[in-house]
């Protein structure tokens, strides 16, 4: 591996914009010989951040496990690309945060507090305890949150734009600005935001510095207006500041942030090619098999608690009780891939997930049906099979920033899908015309949905699929980035 150090086509300080995410474009894993192998990632991230034509750019990220730590040790400042690592054309400096800081500012603070603000999944009676042990992790989360903006401060051209992602950095923009007030600051919240009175649960001075933090941006993004007048709401409740929530701005000691509203749409020329691929023609072959003529019903999660996996499956247990005749006639396909299993909450979340799948097939099942399929390993060929057989999608999740699925399946469905969604999705705001709406909390009224949509004439069905699949890719993720890029840079 050649050591460009000398050759910085890209050196510190040169970037005219930078992308902060904890998670970055490629990551690696360490071989029985010592050596490393990286792999690029996925999603509206990259996909965006590939629409900037500017080769100075540069993309901040963690480390995220040893094998990355190595990579950064092997890299000046921890410039992947000034290491002659091949990341695809792009200039990435990976952190290396000691490993307990980042583990708590990440697991203790954004998945285990932030997350479940915004997504209002406490257990209120007995959680949150913000004690001793939280105020340590409420420090690792400000050092990790500093470590980024030092990072940023340092690679950033002057003027430069920085576009900084989600609840893992909320205090970056604010601690940016102190170092470099002459930067174009943005965030952008990938999760939903929560009203006041939830959000209040947080001590106050943290719920004070997410707010100011973000605060410190020229602009903050969101992915629907409902989450960002959430966050205005949050910030003339808790912090006194002016709210236009027509022009959507907040001014809060003496400066004003702008709110833009970006909905994620779903990368149709991707998906579609992707799609009919040989090793996903080779999975939907198997699933038909095991389907046989029947209809489906597909959902496809990660075992995230937001998702409402446990009700949906309830649901269609309530299904086949109140409407036998749909016994032997219907497939539930569901894929419920891991999700930080790291924390206590989630692997017991996957447990019973698993267990009710199991109850499910042993009330119903017949030598002949197998009323429900459940992998809970994660195969994205098998996913876009499973998006091409669905007759019906469910969709059902307490709260979801936007939820890319919703938007995905009707773009790759072959031949028309029914989609049955929550009201408390992002996607909502843009697909509910040709929706079947849920509350996700009301097991038997998405039972009499899923009868709807599986009953749903063909033609309707098409019309519907059509029309969603226009409505899903109206931003894709190309576009939703330079949208954000360009509002910052006006």
């Amino acid at each position: 591996m050649a050591d460009l150090a000398s050759d910085r086509s890209n050196p510190p300080g040169a970037a005219p914009i930078l992308v902060a995410s904890n998670r970055g474009p490629v990551s690696f894993s360490s071989e029985d010989d010592g050596s490393l192998t990286l792999r690029r990632g996925g999603g509206g991230l990259v996909s965006g951040l590939s629409a900037i034509d500017d080769p100075s750019a540069v993309w901040v990220c963690a480390a995220l496990g040893e094998a990355d730590r190595q990579a950064v040790r092997q890299a000046p400042d921890g410039r992947l690309d000034l290491a002659g690592f091949d990341v695809g054309g792009q200039a990435v400096r990976m952190l290396d945060i000691e490993p307990g800081t980042f583990t708590r500012a990440y697991n203790g603070v954004a998945n285990s507090t932030l997350w479940f603000v915004h997504h209002l999944l406490y257990d209120i009676p007995v959680t949150p305890v913000f004690d001793d042990r939280f105020r340590r992790e409420w420090e690792s989360y400000t050092a990790y949150n500093t470590a980024f903006a030092e990072a940023l401060a340092a690679e950033a051209a002057p003027g430069a734009a920085v576009l900084v992602q989600d609840y893992h950095l909320s205090l970056v923009p604010a601690l940016l600005r102190g170092l470099r007030p002459d930067l174009r600051i943005g965030h952008f919240s990938h999760t939903p935001w929560a009203p006041p009175e939830y959000y209040r649960m947080l001590p106050d001075d943290v719920a004070e510095a997410v707010l100011t933090g973000i605060l410190g941006a020229d602009r903050a993004g969101f992915l629907t207006r409902r989450w960002a007048l959430a966050f205005a709401d949050c910030c003339a409740a808790l912090l006194g500041a002016t709210v236009d929530r027509d022009g959507l701005t907040v001014t809060h000691a003496g400066r004003t942030t702008r709110l833009g509203v970006h909905g994620l749409g779903a990368d149709a020329d991707f998906l579609r090619e992707r799609s009919h691929r040989p090793d996903v023609d080779a999975r939907l072959a198997a699933l038909r098999e095991a389907v046989g003529d029947r209809r489906t019903v597909v959902r496809v999660d990660r075992t995230e608690l937001s998702k409402n996996i446990v009700r949906g499956l309830l649901a269609y247990r309530h299904l086949l009780r109140s409407r036998p005749e749909w016994q032997g006639r219907v497939v539930h396909i569901a894929f419920a891939y891991p999700s930080r299993h790291d924390l206590p909450e989630y692997r017991e979340y996957t447990a019973a997930v698993q267990r009710i799948a199991h109850e499910i097939n042993d009330e119903f099942g017949t030598p002949e049906w197998q009323p429900l399929i459940l992998h809970v390993n994660d195969d994205f060929p098998r996913s876009l099979a499973a998006y091409r057989l669905a007759d019906v999608a469910l969709v059902n999740p307490i709260r979801d920033g936007m939820n890319l699925v919703a938007k995905e399946i009707p773009v790759v469905s072959d031949n028309g899908c029914a989609l049955v969604l929550s009201r408390e999705a992002g996607a909502f705001e843009e697909l509910a015309e040709d929706a079947i709406t849920v509350n996700p909390y009301d097991v038997i009224a998405t039972a009499e949905a899923l009868h709807r949509a599986l009953t749903m004439p063909p033609a309707e069905r098409t019309d519907r699929t059509k029309r969603l699949a226009a409505a899903a890719t109206a931003l894709p993720p190309q576009q939703w980035f330079l949208d954000q890029l360009n509002a910052l840079r006006g």
